[in-house]
């Protein structure tokens, strides 16, 4: 083995182990993900080919051009589909504009959250101010930095906002918010696209009602093992042929399906497709003979 193919090997090695000890419920936290990127997957595929996220977002997601305009209204809700407002916050922590940066820190610290939404006097969502920008602020005047005259825009704002006093001064906006109606996919889609961990809830008149969490999306969106073996016996019973469906027996732990019995080849390639593209399903175990 050469100089640069035991480079490579190491290199792959290195990509392939884990940066910390795997604890004991790191499986169980990665089958999770799992399941809520597939649910945040058939969110997306539900409006592929929208030019906008297909929640009604006042402002911009950050760098994804499909964000790019708001949404003029929420998609009806699907039957069975929860609610941005059955999982959402109420109360929701806020700061107004004008409050000063070190309250700010203070109600941050208090609430256990990287960041809040900003209302002004009557409570509409103006922004949204976190502790980078509480970070950003002390960095910059720290370092003595100044940008130089030619310096990119993003460095001359971001000096701008290190001299800024108020929420008003230190956040970002416009902010990007969901209405109660929007669903959990379609909150967890645009969550996503944003890569934000909270969601600001407003009305129709961008008034400040709730905030809606990522884990909260998270848990509304993975079914139990329950629901999804419902759906598979679904599957099974508009696939099979009326004589065979008995014969097959299904098995859900921790999104995992099991599929034992006999069927025709071609009806149980047709099955493990279908139930391998259910939403939540992690893995497919076909333990199926033909028959």
């Amino acid at each position: 083995m050469n100089t640069h193919e035991n480079f490579s090997t190491q290199a792959e090695a290195r990509q392939s182990s884990p940066s910390r000890p795997w604890s004991p419920g790191e499986t169980a936290r990665q089958d999770m993900l799992v399941r809520y990127l597939g649910a945040v997957a058939t969110a997306a595929a539900r409006h592929a080919g929208t030019e906008a996220p297909p929640v009604p977002a006042r402002g911009t997601a950050h760098p994804a051009p499909s964000a790019a305009a708001p949404v003029q209204g929420p998609s009806p809700p699907e039957a069975g589909f929860a609610l941005v407002r059955d999982v959402m916050d109420v109360p929701a922590a806020s700061v107004h504009d004008d409050l000063p940066y070190r309250d700010i820190a203070r109600l941050l610290a208090r609430e256990q959250a990287g960041a809040v939404p900003v209302v002004d006097a009557e409570d509409h969502v103006v922004g949204v101010v976190s502790e980078s920008d509480l970070l950003a602020k002390v960095a910059f005047e720290a370092s003595g930095h100044r940008p130089g005259p030619i310096g990119r825009l993003r460095e001359r704002r971001m000096h701008g906002k290190a001299h800024g006093e108020t929420a008003a001064d230190l956040m970002t906006s416009p902010a990007i918010t969901v209405l109660p109606g929007a669903t959990v996919a379609e909150a967890a889609w645009l969550a996503a696209l944003s890569r934000l961990k909270r969601l600001p809830v407003t009305d129709h008149e961008g008034r400040l009602v709730g905030v809606v969490r990522r884990n909260a999306l998270l848990q509304a969106l993975i079914r139990d093992d329950a629901g999804i073996r419902a759906e598979v016996e679904t599957r099974v019973e508009t696939l099979c042929p009326p004589g065979d469906r008995d014969a097959v027996e299904v098995a859900v732990h921790d999104g995992i399906v099991e599929l034992t019995g006999r069927v025709p080849t071609a009806t149980m390639d047709r099955l493990v497709a279908e139930v391998a593209g259910i939403a939540d399903v992690v893995e497919v175990k076909n333990l199926l003979t033909a028959g």
